[in-house]
């Protein structure tokens, strides 16, 4: 028997649901990532990465059986292409964090879906976020006053998640085609056989004790496969600029994320810099024309 429990498609009732999921899937995400972060001194960035995405492969495929799709040769050349960038995004993002705060990498990053949306057009506004997300690393860099705090290999690592959260757009669009909750899983299990080798090699049997294993699926479910599916809710019941807007927030509450549970400081300018590269986001998603999708929102999984 199927439940009468039916969820809002429209209206108001629906808007005010989809909002929910959406900042639900943004905390989960915030604090399941600063959970992540609390496995380092244990089995390091690389560990942590490895076991947060394999737990979170088995979730998804458990879920989604990709086994039932058929799969032609151009098919999966696209999906090797998307899960070995889900994979390197991931580890990289990790490695990020050994040295710097959950807000600032998470900023960092975002350049990267920021740059794909912005490449999609030549008005003189886009300039102008261009010009705004370029402040805000510009403050983060060691160039920036205030930001020589920062590693630079922290940096470095995180520039090269957001050049693989770039690539990972362009392979998720062209495996839109696929189903869209059976691609993503084939794609999470690519991702875990090409993280899974760092992860054993820094971690060893550790990686699998049963303690950690269990952590592990905690924060695969808060950091992958609760946002993924709350975002799903939020997608079919909100425009995409609104969905774009409100995913832009997503540094902001890394930031208060890592202040609240890790204790990270950020001074002034950090905060400010983290500000420019959420309004830029904000700011292209809605000058975006209304018949194209915001690339710097809808496409996030990992």
């Amino acid at each position: 028997m199927r439940s009468s429990i039916q969820l809002p498609q429209s209206g108001p009732a629906a808007t005010l649901l989809a909002v929910s999921a959406l900042l639900s899937s943004i905390i989960a995400l915030g604090v399941g990532t600063s959970l992540a972060k609390g496995l380092f001194p244990l089995i390091g960035a690389e560990g942590t990465t490895a076991l947060r995405v394999f737990l979170s492969a088995v979730v998804l495929v458990g879920l989604w059986r990709p086994w039932r799709m058929r799969l032609q040769p151009a098919d999966i050349r696209t999906l090797l292409a998307y899960g070995v960038a889900l994979g390197s995004m991931n580890l990289l993002f990790y490695m990020s964090l050994r040295t710097l705060p959950l807000g600032i990498a998470l900023a960092i990053e975002f350049i990267g879906p920021l740059g794909v949306a912005l490449c999609a057009s030549r008005r003189v506004l886009d300039f102008a976020w261009v010009g705004l997300a370029v402040l805000g690393l510009g403050l983060l860099l060691p160039i920036g006053q205030g930001a020589t705090a920062l590693d630079p290999t922290g940096v470095a690592c995180a520039l090269g998640a957001a050049a693989c959260w770039a690539l990972y757009i362009i392979f998720g669009q062209r495996a839109g085609r696929l189903h869209g909750g059976q691609a993503v899983s084939l794609g999470m299990s690519i991702a875990a056989l090409t993280v899974l080798p760092f992860g054993v090699a820094h971690a060893g049997a550790t990686l699998f004790s049963p303690s950690l294993l269990l952590i592990g699926l905690g924060v695969a479910i808060l950091s992958s496969a609760l946002p993924y599916s709350l975002e799903m809710v939020a997608l079919k019941r909100l425009p995409k600029q609104v969905f774009g807007v409100l995913l832009s927030m997503e540094p902001a509450v890394g930031a208060l994320a890592g202040l609240v549970l890790l204790s990270e400081q950020l001074s002034a300018v950090e905060w400010l810099a983290v500000g420019c590269i959420v309004l830029a986001s904000v700011g292209t998603t809605l000058s975006q024309p209304r018949k194209a999708a915001p690339l710097s929102s809808a496409e996030q999984v990992a």
